[in-house]
């Protein structure tokens, strides 16, 4: 099995402290991803700035190629795959989102992807991972461990692993959402303030901390969880990663990770503000609110960080605030569900 989690992409004398991510590889990473990846829009809405005080601008990750950001991060990861060893293929493990990104960085580089799913992630993503030509293997949350099956999986075939968010190419690919901020920003003449993105494992949001450090160092950066799964919140204000007690329990499945990624926190433990919660309740109304109001259909765990804004989990009158709406990949009847609430 090749082992991607430690690996780092660059050796640039200007990886600060040890670490295994540098600004230069976001840079990199966005040349790699330019000509696939889809350049998704800031956005402004009056509503929102008057519900707010602020000035929101949304960067609608729900419309990336994949229907999610982690195509950024995946199809860089595979681009660095040695071109020999890309008919081993790639194995994967997600709940859909990376899963999805994995497979269509595959197809479009005609490599083989096998993923591993929980049986009950949405049906939608099981779904459209089968589409793009993948391979998924489907396993119980709560009763089996998805990384020895990817690892059984990748001795038995030779493939690549591509984890979700502790690789760093992964993490490189997922800052370049960071640094089109800062550049849309600039481009609108704002300079941003502070900066909201859903978190899981942490690989998007400390690949936008990376990008904000170098291109808007007065930028605070946050990260956002469902309050029953807030291990990166802990983990921040205890200064060492911590898991969370339960694998499964809100509807925000594309957050559910059990720990942060060591690469991810070594950069948010220096990086990051203050870690926000929201509740499933003030998720459902986030998503609502994306589709009535903003006309964009956004899954619950990537409407965490508009859930954050909308209920006031930060002070932010005054201020320019950047949000990331990560993913749209969202069943109908949990979409309803939304409406009804």
């Amino acid at each position: 099995m090749t082992d991607s989690l430690t690996q780092p992409v660059s050796d640039s004398s200007q990886v600060k402290q040890g670490r295994q991510v540098s600004f230069e590889d976001i840079e990199a990473a966005a040349s790699r991803i330019q000509s696939k990846a889809v350049l998704t829009p800031l956005l402004r809405h009056p509503l929102l700035d008057q519900h707010t005080g602020a000035t929101v601008l949304i960067k609608p990750e729900n419309l990336q190629r994949s229907g999610s950001f982690k195509f950024r991060g995946a199809f860089n990861r595979l681009n660095l795959i040695p071109v020999a060893a890309r008919s081993r293929g790639v194995v994967a493990c997600s709940s859909g989102n990376h899963a999805q990104g994995v497979a269509a960085s595959a197809q479009l580089l005609s490599m083989p992807a096998t993923i591993v799913m929980p049986a009950d992630a949405p049906s939608i993503k099981l779904e459209r991972t089968r589409g793009y030509g993948a391979k998924v293997v489907t396993y119980d949350r709560e009763a089996e461990d998805r990384d020895l099956i990817a690892e059984r999986l990748c001795t038995e075939s030779g493939a690549t692993l591509v984890h979700p968010y502790n690789d760093a190419g992964v993490i490189a690919g997922q800052g370049t959402v960071g640094l089109e901020m800062v550049r849309q920003a600039a481009e609108l003449d704002l300079q941003l303030d502070d900066v909201l993105a859903c978190t899981g494992g942490g690989g998007l949001s400390s690949g936008i901390a990376l990008a904000l450090e170098t291109k808007a160092p007065s930028a605070l950066f946050h990260t956002v969880e469902p309050q029953d799964f807030n291990d990166y919140k802990r983990s921040l204000d205890a200064g060492e990663r911590l898991s969370n007690p339960a694998k499964s329990g809100s509807i925000c499945d594309a957050l559910l990770s059990e720990s942060p990624g060591d690469i991810g926190f070594s950069i948010l433990r220096e990086l990051a503000g203050e870690g926000l919660t929201v509740s499933d309740e003030e998720v459902l109304r986030a998503v609502a609110f994306a589709f009535t109001e903003l006309k964009l259909v956004v899954e619950p765990g990537g409407a965490a960080a508009l859930a954050a804004l909308l209920s006031g989990k930060t002070d932010v009158g005054g201020k320019t605030v950047g949000l990331v709406l990560t993913g749209g990949n969202i069943d109908p009847q949990m979409l309803m569900t939304a409406l009804r609430a």
